[in-house]
């Protein structure tokens, strides 16, 4: 029986995880996840499915999160008719996260479509509405961990804990052989894996004796120092003071599930504690206000270390639901705790509170997750001197500061020992969900060691692979991507405008006086001139 997958995510980017396998009997998909970051990379949430919708079977969904899940409302609006498998955690905070998602995306297009009326462009639709969301959850269907399922004829799968957030899971799908006596083919992906100081999840689980492995890749370059929960909080506390020593706000972008939850947990503990100053710690999201109490719902299941629900019920933690709450923040002077999503600044409410006191020397922002390539968050962590939100220039004179412990993320080395756990390993290793350096970092760490080079594959957006023969054989896909290679690992015109205008910018201020911004300004006048001319 021929398996086909086709990497329509994930491949040389770490957002849009999406993976299409196709057999004679039918097509299911792991993951169905928005795209993130640079405006080209984003773009492909409006167009197409690189496949019909209608043509998918069933959907594996390894965990809530919107790189992941994002774009399912977009294909049940499209057609799709099968079921949504995933645990029951990953089921509670879809529940939140899609609506919640589809909310944002009428909001921002609400926005943007002003803009183009006041600029004479035609207007756009979101990717689909908080309507949409909200319909799509009749699809999901809930499974248990490590219990297989049949998924269309010939394909059985199960779930294993992945330890990277509430109902985060590996997946292992395998696909009957031809004949009786022919053996199976058993795959497995990764979904994200959770580090092994994880405040509240056990460390990854999965089976052994595959023929292939998909290996998220995020931090795959990256080798942290060993660390314990506590260690992480006297970290996290020593951060805590220094912002309070600047009589300013601490603002962490996050995650609004369990990035969040981990925060608030941490800190409150260490106010409680006396380690650190006493704040209040503003929750300035409605989603991780809702992903709260699915925490506290299953706070039993989690960490044997903290009381979580007694945590996450503090005094200490006041959550602003509504925009004249949000707005309400903006009362307080002197040290404070904001958390808001999104963690890569690049949308919700953390943008406006960014607006607000970036430019100020006494505020602080704290980068606690991976910030992908041409989202604000990453330029920020780049040491930018200034950014444009909302299509204003804001200098930055906030400390930015960055504490890669709370990651969700496993790092080179933990990722490295997981593969290796996966042996034997038959056929080969695909690395997914990683940017070149990750992806190249992680492939060094198990070419040879692990696996032989050349069973160690880095795939590029839509590449297609035939897993039945006996080492996986591309299919050209030439006249089939919907981005050239290029434009997936690049920054695009988007981000490079931006930064030229502020550099012209930077470099007008900067002149000495009128007669020296005028021969600035003329020499860009015949550059563009020079280039009218060229075309």
């Amino acid at each position: 029986m021929s398996v086909t997958i086709r990497f329509c995510g994930a491949a040389r980017t770490v957002t849009g995880s999406c993976y299409f396998f196709q057999t004679q009997a039918g097509r299911l998909l792991v993951d169905c996840g928005l795209f993130q970051g640079p405006k080209t990379l984003k773009a492909l949430n409006y167009s197409a499915f690189p496949f019909r919708a209608t043509e998918i079977d069933a959907v594996l969904l390894t965990h809530a999160h919107i790189d992941h899940s994002g774009l399912l409302p977009k294909l049940i609006r499209e057609g799709f008719r099968g079921a949504v498998m995933a645990t029951r955690g990953t089921i509670d905070l879809c529940s939140y996260l899609l609506p919640d998602a589809g909310s944002i995306q009428e909001s921002e297009v609400a926005s943007l479509n002003r803009r183009n009326t006041a600029r004479g462009r035609a207007e756009v639709s979101p990717i689909y509405t908080q309507a949409d969301a909200i319909a799509s959850l009749g699809a999901f269907r809930a499974v248990e961990y490590e219990t297989w399922f049949d998924v269309i004829p010939g394909v059985r799968a199960r779930h294993w804990n992945a330890g990277h957030l509430l109902g985060s899971a590996s997946i292992e799908i395998e696909f009957a052989g031809e004949g009786k006596s022919a053996e199976p083919l058993r795959v497995l992906v990764s979904g994200d894996l959770g580090p092994d100081a994880k405040l509240l999840h056990s460390e990854p689980e999965s089976p052994t004796g595959l023929d292939y492995v998909f290996s998220e890749s995020t931090y795959g370059h990256l080798d942290r120092s060993a660390t314990t929960s506590e260690a992480r909080r006297q970290l996290l506390a020593a951060e805590v003071r220094d912002a309070h020593a600047a009589d300013g706000p601490l603002l962490i972008p996050a995650f609004a599930v369990e990035r969040t939850q981990e925060m608030i947990v941490d800190l409150v503990d260490l106010m409680d504690r006396g380690e650190i100053p006493a704040a209040p710690i503003f929750l300035d999201s409605p989603l991780a206000i809702r992903a709260t109490e699915v925490f506290r719902q299953y706070a039993s299941d989690l960490s044997s270390e903290v009381d979580v629900k007694r945590l996450l019920s503090s005094p200490h933690l006041r959550c602003t639901e509504t925009v004249d709450e949000s707005k309400g923040i903006a009362k307080f002077t002197g040290f404070h705790i904001i958390i808001a999503a999104s963690d890569m600044c690049d949308a919700g409410r953390i943008r406006h509170h960014l607006k607000r006191w970036l430019w100020r020397r006494n505020a602080t922002v704290l980068l606690v997750g991976f910030q992908a390539q041409g989202t604000l968050g990453r330029f920020l962590d780049d040491g930018v001197k200034a950014v444009r939100i909302q299509g204003d220039e804001i200098k930055v004179a906030a400390r930015i500061r960055r504490l890669d412990e709370y990651s969700g993320h496993a790092d080179g080395p933990e990722l490295a020992r997981w593969i290796a756990a996966r042996r034997p390993i038959a056929r080969g290793v695909f690395l997914v969900h990683g940017e070149e350096p990750a992806l190249a970092g992680l492939s060094e760490r198990v070419a040879e060691r692990t696996v032989p080079a050349a069973k160690v594959f880095i795939p590029i957006l839509d590449d297609i692979y035939e897993l039945t023969t006996s080492e996986p054989t591309p299919i050209n896909v030439t006249q089939r991507r919907r981005l050239a290679p290029e434009a997936v690992v690049a920054l695009d015109w988007h981000n490079d405008m931006s930064k030229l205008i502020l550099d012209i910018n930077e470099r007008i201020e900067a002149a000495a006086d009128d007669r020296a911004r005028g021969v600035i300004i003329r020499k860009l006048r015949r550059a563009l001139d020079a280039q009218d001319i060229g075309q």
